[in-house]
């Protein structure tokens, strides 16, 4: 299994009770096709560099996963069916980025760069 990082932007007219159930709706598509959520972090409403139908801000979230190779054409044609989500963008993670998101989890790299500043 690879791992990979998703950032979904989701339409901005949603509720926080939408927008949770939304996260847990692909989280549970990845549990149920093999795949396993490492990480969620819903960043929540932010402002978009351009207006993507006719809406500036949207809510975002980024996930942490990881599935099988075959796995991301599946959740593509989900994310695609969605009205619910105005973007979409999922990356491979190489074995550095997989160990940098897991100190940054950890906190180590903050910890790394109090020392560095005093």
């Amino acid at each position: 299994m690879k791992h990979y990082e998703m950032m979904v932007i989701f339409t901005p007219v949603l509720s926080e009770d939408d927008f949770k159930a939304a996260q847990k709706r692909y989280a549970d598509f990845i549990a149920a096709n093999g795949g396993e959520v490492v990480d969620s972090n819903p960043w929540g409403l932010k402002s978009l560099a351009y207006p993507i139908e006719k809406k500036t801000t949207g809510l975002y979230w980024v996930v942490e996963y990881k599935a099988p190779s075959d796995f991301n054409g599946k959740l593509n044609i989900q994310l695609h069916r969605d009205e619910q989500v105005l973007r979409h963008m999922y990356t491979a993670l190489d074995k550095y980025a997989v160990e940098y998101n897991a100190k940054k989890r950890s906190g180590v790299l903050s910890a790394n760069k109090e020392n560095v500043e005093a």
